[in-house]
Formats: structure tokens, C-alpha cells, sequence
């Protein structure tokens, strides 16, 4: 809102000193992870007082796991916190006519909504059961049902994927050689040759490892479907946003542990922003240069600043969960980030603990059903999934956990963004 009143002030021929530097997203990028730390750090406080005046408590299942006594009670839905430490920054101070920011505050809001009728409902589950003398147990029959939280996964991910196939304002720039020049195509000349915009209607990525960097969805199917390419890569989105969102839920175990991998994430998510939005770093890294990405840098600085924030309050012990409010939103994200930066196939290495976190559980599930079947005595490959949980019964603080993980967070960040020049 700040931006479009400085645009208007412009277009109004009305100066005022200094009100010029809004028109430099670098300083609003610094301004939105200051406001972000500031909400989230300042007003974090008020609500965790508010959800602890209103019992917001959560409740904790007898696991035998280190500490979880003391867990129980502390205040939960504190993805209010980072959802407002996100969203405020980001409608202040980017540009809210770009498509990229419009999807990005879609994201947030929709799976955080998500998220928070299925923390509201576990939470009245918990007050029910106590009304009526019954002793609560934490999973049985509360919350959202699963199919509803996929379907609303599996609706985000329809909404990006139709946007970035099909809006005019989403382009995606590509070199073309020889004569094989599209049609329609916006030409920008550039150190001395050119280069081709063209609109997003291609399903095209990058892919990691790969001398020219770029995939064609369409090449999944044989040449006479390729026309419908369009088709797989929605399927592939739909798959991400609802693998990520779900690994960040997962991840939410430990005190601090979703937040700090997401703020990482962040910073990894920031690079590849900044390097496929500048001309000259894409060309350079031989990528995609994708016009008007900028201002997605706008909103990460805010997400960053948000998870930072919470931390404060988050780590061990901690005063406040973030909730499926903080952690669904989160991984939406996340997933969207990625996707929008067109660096989705790069998820399974920066998000590796998200992957790992996921396949833990997979695993554990699926090896305990087969040798139920099989022996008539369900075994364990985990002693506990998911995987932090295991090393919880390793007798590992979770501090160590949390801090462990983010190392290896730290590890493939660099990896990934390594990635870029490793063909």
C-alpha cells in the first residue's frame, strides 16, 4: 500500500524528500523483514498472552519421549504470528499488481485458513471431551479430516499451476538459435545479441545437473500428447504443493524446527529469486530469466523475518506452537516459491529434511503393515517416526535435534544453489 501511494504521489508530480527510494526494492526488502521481525517479536508476545488467556492450549500424546510433559498447555494457532508477520510487509510495501505477489498472499491465506479450522476443530474436540468427563485423546476422530486438507493442498495447486500456464503476465525468457524464432515473441537485445520473452504456456523447469538447464514437461509424454504437457505439469505441481505442505506439517515437531529450516529455505528461495530475475545473473548461470520477478523478493524477506521472529518464542522450550495455522501455510510457501522461481525439481535437495521427514513415516507405515501381514507381528525400521521422534528415542535433546537439522538444512542450500553451475 506504501508503493501505491508512492506510485500515486509520482503520477500526482507531487515530490516529497526521500519518498524516491520506494521505487528500490532493496530497501523495500529491508523494510519488510524489519517490519516482519518487529511484528512478530513485539505483538508475538501479545498473542501468545491472548491464546494463553483463551486456554489455546495444546495437547500432547503420551509418547514416552523426553520433556513432553512440559509441553503440555503451551499455547498453539501461534501461526498467527508469522501469518501476519508475512502478510502485513508484504502489503505495505510490494507491488500488489504482480501476479507473483497475488498468488504468493493466495498461498499464505488459503492453506493457513486450512490449517486453522483444523487446529480450531482439534482444539473444540479437547474442550468437548473435557465438558463431558471424557478423558481427550489427541488424533482420535479431531481435526480436519485428511481428504479435506488434501483437497484444499490439491486446489492450491491447481490455482498456481493454471496461473502460470495460462496468464499473460507471467513470462518466462528463453534463447532461441538458428531460425526456430516463436512467434509473438518480445525481443530485448542484450551484450550485443537477443533474447526471446516468451509467455509461460510451455510447462518448462530447471532442472538441476543438466548442460542447458531447462525440461519440457510435455517430454514425459510421447511426441504425438505432447500438446497436452500442460496436463502433467499440473499433476506435478498439485504432487509438490501437497508433498511440501505436508513435510513442513510433519517437520513441526520439535520445538524450533519447522521454523528454522523454513527461514533457511527462505534465504535459499531469495538467491534463486534474485538470480533468475536479473538479466545478467541468468544469463550468466545459463537459466531462465523470468521479468518481474522482483518483487517476490519482497515477500520472502518478510517470510524470513517471520520465521526469525517466531523463533524467539519458538525454540526450546518453547512458548507457543505454530499449529497446522503456521506449518501448512509455511510448506505452501514454500512449495510455491519454488515453483514460481520455476527450481521445483531442486525441492527434494534444499527441502531434503522435509523429504526425509516424509519418507520416515512412509516407510515406517508401509514396513509395519507388510510385516504384519506377512509375520502376523507388525516390525519398525524407526524406533519412532517421524525421524525426529527416532532420535528423541535415541536420547538426543531436541535441541541438538533442531540445531542438527537446520546444519544439514544449511548443507543442502549450498548444495542446491551450487547446482546451478554443476553440469
Amino acid at each position: 500500500m506504501l508503493y501505491h501511494l508512492y506510485q500515486w504521489l509520482q503520477s500526482e508530480g507531487l515530490k516529497i524528500p526521500g519518498i524516491g527510494i520506494f521505487q528500490f526494492i532493496t530497501f523495500r526488502s529491508m523494510m519488510a523483514i524489519l517490519l516482519s521481525l518487529f511484528i512478530t517479536l513485539v505483538y508475538g508476545k501479545r498473542i501468545i498472552l491472548f491464546l494463553q488467556k483463551k486456554q489455546v492450549g495444546e495437547s500432547v500424546r503420551d509418547l514416552g519421549l523426553q520433556g513432553e510433559e512440559q509441553k503440555k498447555g503451551t499455547p498453539t494457532m501461534g501461526g498467527f504470528i508469522i501469518l501476519l508477520g508475512i502478510l502485513i510487509p508484504t502489503l505495505l510495501f510490494a507491488n500488489l499488481d504482480k501476479v507473483y505477489i497475488k498468488l504468493l498472499l493466495l498461498s499464505t491465506v488459503w492453506l493457513g485458513l486450512v490449517g486453522f479450522v483444523d487446529d480450531y476443530l482439534k482444539l473444540r474436540a479437547k474442550r468437548l471431551s473435557q465438558e463431558q468427563g471424557i478423558p481427550y485423546k489427541k488424533g482420535d476422530k479431531d481435526g480436519l479430516a485428511g481428504w479435506f486438507k488434501v483437497l484444499g493442498q490439491v486446489g492450491l495447486g491447481v490455482i498456481i499451476s493454471v496461473t502460470l500456464l495460462f496468464n499473460d503476465n507471467v513470462k518466462v525468457m528463453r534463447e532461441y538459435k538458428g531460425n526456430n524464432k516463436p512467434e509473438k515473441a518480445t525481443v530485448v537485445k542484450f551484450q550485443g545479441g537477443e533474447r526471446y520473452f516468451v509467455k509461460a504456456n510451455e510447462p518448462v523447469t530447471t532442472i538441476p545437473f543438466i548442460k542447458n538447464h531447462e525440461f519440457n514437461y510435455a517430454r514425459l509424454l510421447p511426441a504425438s500428447l505432447r500438446q497436452y504437457g500442460w496436463v502433467v505439469y499440473m499433476l506435478a505441481i498439485i504432487f509438490i504443493v501437497t508433498a511440501v505442505s505436508n513435510g513442513a506439517n510433519i517437520t513441526d515437531g520439535l520445538d524450533g524446527l519447522a521454523t528454522g529450516v523454513s527461514a533457511i529455505i527462505g534465504v535459499c528461495l531469495a538467491l534463486f529469486a534474485y538470480a533468475s530475475g536479473n538479466l545478467i545473473f541468468a544469463d550468466y548461470l545459463n537459466i531462465m530469466y523470468i521479468p518481474n520477478l522482483g518483487e517476490v523478493s519482497i515477500f520472502i524477506a518478510a517470510m524470513i523475518g517471520a520465521c526469525i521472529g517466531f523463533l524467539w518464542y519458538n525454540t526450546f522450550p518453547a512458548q507457543v506452537f505454530m499449529g497446522d495455522t503456521g506449518s501448512l501455510a509455511l510448506g505452501g510457501i514454500i512449495a510455491s516459491l519454488a515453483i514460481m522461481v520455476r527450481k521445483e525439481l531442486l525441492i527434494p535437495i534444499f527441502c531434503a529434511v522435509f523429504l526425509v521427514e516424509n519418507l520416515s513415516v512412509i516407510i515406517q507405515v508401509s514396513y509395519f503393515k507388510y510385516t504384519k501381514k506377512k509375520f502376523g507381528e507388525g516390525r519398525r525400521v524407526f524406533l519412532m517416526s517421524p525421524l525426529h521422534h527416532h532420535f528423541q528415542k535415541k536420547g538426543y535433546h531436541e535441541s541438538k535435534i533442531a540445531v542438527r537439522f537446520w546444519i544439514i538444512t544449511i548443507l543442502f542450500v549450498v548444495f542446491a544453489v551450487m547446482s546451478l553451475k554443476m553440469r
